[in-house]
């Protein structure tokens, strides 16, 4: 694969060199307070925090305020774990409009690609413009999924192809 100049994967590489570790939580929980709590707890120790915004009973865009603040405080990348999967125009809007604003938040978010290169570089867009990273989805481990050996070489091919904004 090229090499990517993401800023995120920078970011990351240093941040992983510092507190030599990987580690990456995922913060499955469903209140702000929950949230926040976990990050102050466990910032300082990780690399990425993994969350699922839309899983908030009681989002609202001071959570947001709070959650760049302890990244930046403690020294983590935040990843929104939203597996984006529709047409280009479809996830920019997901991505960078709606009550949650993604884009102007979350330092890496994921897109299925089963719908072709559309999303990604529907995305990649937005994200290239504001130093954002994208994950792309070329396997998953949950039982009986559709993801074939061919499809995942594809999906490589995809990252390739989109190397200065999808870092994995």
């Amino acid at each position: 694969m090229q090499q990517t100049l993401n800023p995120v994967l920078t970011r990351l590489r240093q941040i992983m060199t510092d507190k030599q570790s990987n580690l990456t939580v995922s913060a499955d929980v469903t209140t702000a307070a929950e949230l926040l709590d976990l990050a102050s707890k466990v910032g300082p120790h990780i690399c990425v925090l993994k969350t699922h915004i839309d899983i908030i009973k009681d989002f609202t865009p001071k959570l947001i305020q709070e959650l760049k603040a302890m990244a930046a405080d403690q020294g983590f990348i935040l990843f929104e774990d939203r597996k984006f999967a529709d047409i280009g125009s479809t996830v920019v809007k997901q991505y960078a409009e709606g009550i949650y604003q993604i884009s102007s938040w979350a330092d890496i978010v994921n897109i299925h690609p089963l719908v072709g290169a559309g999303s990604i570089e529907g995305i990649s867009n937005v994200a290239q413009d504001q130093g954002k990273a994208i994950l792309l989805l070329a396997q998953m481990s949950s039982k009986g999924n559709l993801i074939t050996p061919e499809y995942t070489e594809q999906t490589v091919d995809m990252a390739r192809e989109y190397h200065d904004t999808v870092i994995g």
